[in-house]
């Protein structure tokens, strides 16, 4: 009985939002620990199920930096962003493109509905430029998207749930790690997506970040936008996104 109210209480919701987009950034505990990520295989088929279109863009920060303080390699952020040599951008699209990618479109398929791993190197979905740090400097081969090659992620969503691993290429083909946030908002204002929702282990924006019970539960952009200069670390590509 609980589960069919649950069912009509959701049935508008349904209708609102049947053959919409929905673009998901997962990230946090829910890519690590199992009995997050089985539920949030099933949620994913569940959506795809009832008519949505989800979309799933991933990074995977921990898996790259796990990887690199195994090979002895220097990892540094600037700005919430990686700094990446050609070296840590190697790691990225290995760890990224290779493992955790494949381990998110597995266990979607496992649960009913096939998935699709891609790249913004496949088939160029995403082309990218070369980023700065907020201070003009050099952060290496860390990218901005210029531009989402709608055709493709529009074809693909058709049938099958996307799974996007966020590394780009330039028009020469040199390869880019893009924060995963970032090329979460490139997909979802290109495609014109209806929600956009970010799964994090964090709580979210604290106006006071030492004040666990200063979230930010609703804001417009311009406020977002005059709270930038003073947000650090991994919430900043968030609120800039």
């Amino acid at each position: 009985m609980r589960d069919v109210e649950t069912l009509i209480e959701a049935l508008p919701y349904i209708r609102q939002f049947r053959g919409k987009s929905v673009v998901i950034k997962y990230g946090g505990a829910a890519m690590t620990e199992e009995h997050l990520k089985e539920g949030f295989a099933r949620d994913i088929v569940l959506l795809k199920y009832v008519g949505l279109d989800p979309i799933v863009v991933h990074g995977g920060g921990p898996a790259v930096t796990s990887h690199m303080e195994k090979l002895d390699m220097p990892v540094e952020f600037r700005d919430g962003l990686r700094v990446s040599d050609a070296s840590t951008v190697e790691i990225a699209r290995m760890v990224l493109v290779g493992k955790v990618n494949q381990d998110i479109v597995s266990n979607i398929n496992q649960h009913g509905q096939p998935a699709v791993g891609l790249s913004g190197e496949d088939g160029r979905l995403l082309m990218a430029s070369r980023k700065t740090a907020d201070d003009g400097g050099d952060i290496g081969q860390v990218g901005t998207i210029e531009r989402v090659d709608v055709d493709l992620i529009r074809h693909v969503a058709d049938d099958y749930v996307p799974v996007v691993a966020s590394i780009a290429t330039d028009e020469h083909g040199t390869p880019y790690n893009v924060n995963a946030d970032e090329v979460a908002s490139a997909i979802a204002r290109a495609i014109d997506a209806e929600k956009l929702i970010y799964l994090t282990d964090v709580s979210g924006w604290l106006a006071d970040a030492s004040d666990q019970g200063s979230l930010v539960r609703q804001a417009q952009a311009v406020e977002v936008e005059s709270a930038l200069e003073s947000i650090e670390g991994g919430m900043r590509p968030k609120l800039e996104s």
